[in-house]
């Protein structure tokens, strides 16, 4: 008999209504649509609207990941939201989205990895299943990081915008499931891309926001650097973990954070970019929500075969690290 694994049986995703161009863009700070897209790939990305909350972006994704699975938000016993952007420090966004849900038996709990977030929560799940100690599983990567950027900061308020993409996990025998995560971190480089400000170090003053301390800052040559590095790193353990070769995957799902991290990214996995999903254009750096929000769209555009080998990766602030390795 194969061994318990988890496997994917619905995605799902949600993007706000309202879209910022690089023309709108252009408006509001010292730049211009030919050097975003050169720079990132971006043209767009999503804002939420002002009654949006990263738990009503969550819900959203979860009842369509949901319907996806044949579930009902009854029959959950575990909800995991990774995100960087709660609706408040406490209590944890995950049990707002339980409750409106209607997820009554169901656990709930965030985990805060940056946009390394759906790969370390779907770790979490994963292990969960394949230990007996949960069975129908939701898992959501949300953000608004529209509600921390400095819209005068062109180095990255350009770069992010807000979204949600979530996927139901449940237990399989079968050969199809998540065949292993990998996880790393580097704290050393935290400071190359954080928040400063809100937290217990520097709690929010007068003083602290109108420094900018809430919101993102972020070192970007650095964190390019070490972005490839990462997520080829987390790649190539995946492939070597698996007994598998880059030529064997059918699709990559890469975190959607620069399309030049994406493609030198693929250059040094030797996979052609055929092969890797991109939506970056559209959606800039939904952080937590790029993987999720990506999965959703290839398993819609029919990308994901039965029996496909699919890779996630990604990177975020901490540094953190990741991927995830699914026979389809």
């Amino acid at each position: 008999m194969n061994r318990l694994r988890s496997r994917v049986v619905g995605t799902g995703s949600y993007l706000p209504e309202k879209v910022l161009t690089n023309r709108d863009l252009e408006l509001m700070v010292d730049t211009n649509d030919e050097w975003i897209v050169t720079r990132t790939g971006i043209r767009e990305r999503r804002i939420a609207a002002a009654h949006e909350a990263t738990s009503d972006l969550s819900y959203h994704a979860a009842q369509r990941a949901l319907e996806a699975a044949g579930l009902r938000a009854r029959d959950l016993d575990l909800i995991v939201v990774a995100t960087l952007t709660p609706d408040a420090p406490l209590p944890a966004t995950a049990v707002y989205l339980q409750h409106r849900l209607g997820a009554k038996k169901a656990a709930a709990f965030d985990v805060m990895a940056a946009c390394t977030g759906f790969i370390y929560g779907l770790a979490v799940v994963d292990g969960l299943i394949r230990t007996g100690v949960a069975k129908n599983c939701l898992l959501v990567g949300a953000e608004v990081l529209s509600r921390v950027m400095n819209w005068q900061d062109r180095g990255t308020c350009i770069i992010f915008g807000d979204g949600a993409g979530a996927a139901v996990l449940v237990p399989t025998h079968g050969r199809s499931g998540v065949l292993s995560t990998h996880l790393y971190a580097d704290g050393g480089q935290a400071d190359l891309l954080c928040i400063p400000g809100g937290g217990s170090r520097i709690p929010a003053s007068r003083e602290a926001i109108e420094q900018k301390l809430h919101c993102v800052h972020m070192k970007g040559n650095e964190t390019f650097k070490l972005a490839v590095k990462g997520m080829a790193q987390a790649a190539l353990a995946a492939l070597e973990a698996n007994g598998v070769t880059a030529a064997d995957v059918a699709l990559l799902i890469p975190h959607q954070a620069n399309i030049r991290i994406i493609e030198a990214t693929a250059q040094r996995l030797h996979l052609p970019m055929s092969r890797v999903f991109v939506n970056i254009e559209r959606y800039g750096n939904t952080s937590g929500a790029t993987v999720p929000i990506a999965l959703d769209e290839a398993v819609r555009e029919g990308r994901a075969a039965p029996g496909d080998l699919v890779l996630l990766d990604a990177f975020g602030a901490g540094f953190t690290w990741g991927s995830a390795l699914i026979r389809w």
